[in-house]
């Protein structure tokens, strides 16, 4: 039988701190399987600044999904508008977009009316618990961008995201829009923190 065989990074535990070794990690795995684009999760933008160093002079387009508008405070964007500027001069594509494994659902499940859980928070939790949150976040982050055209769904990305800010998981994806999203397949883990 074939097989390939491949290195993958563990952190002792999550947190900002793997930042730097997740952002050369996600270069590298990219340039070694010949792949144009790294999508990376930032919320206010430090985390995207991290990555737009590490990718520089690589010829990596890199796209950096946020939170959406009013996430924390109703109509406020966490990101940074200065970081913005940077990125964007850059050549990095930021997108915003709801969360496609909570938003509406959120609302249902946390108000006292309605309650309970939905199908898309579980599936949510899953990756979280049994994997890493970090995963999940990797994983929304390229459903979000494939439904806004930043990446393609016929190609395959290296997407990253963290475990509350930062970014310490690392993943090999062939991206599919939310509509699709049994069509989106995690390829590889990178890296990813051992303990959650």
């Amino acid at each position: 039988m074939a097989y390939v065989e491949g290195r993958v990074f563990y952190f002792e535990r999550p947190g900002t701190e793997n930042t730097p070794d997740a952002a050369r990690f996600a270069v590298e795995r990219a340039t070694a399987l010949g792949l144009d684009t790294v999508v990376v999760a930032s919320t206010s933008g430090r985390t995207a600044l991290q990555f737009l160093e590490a990718a520089r002079g690589t010829g990596l387009h890199l796209v950096v999904v946020t939170h959406v508008v009013g996430f924390k405070a109703p109509g406020e964007w966490e990101f940074d508008p200065a970081t913005a500027e940077v990125l964007r001069s850059a050549g990095v594509t930021i997108v915003t977009g709801s969360h496609v494994l909570s938003g509406l659902e959120r609302a249902f499940s946390a108000s006292p009316k309605v309650g309970g859980g939905s199908r898309s928070e579980a599936v949510a939790e899953a990756l979280r618990r049994l994997i890493a949150v970090g995963l999940k976040v990797a994983l929304e982050c390229t459903l979000i961008a494939a439904d806004q055209g930043a990446v393609p769904v016929d190609r395959e990305v290296v997407a990253c995201g963290g475990t509350g800010s930062g970014a310490d998981t690392v993943v090999v994806v062939r991206p599919a829009n939310t509509s699709r999203f049994f069509d989106c397949q995690v390829r590889e883990i990178v890296a990813m923190p051992r303990d959650r």
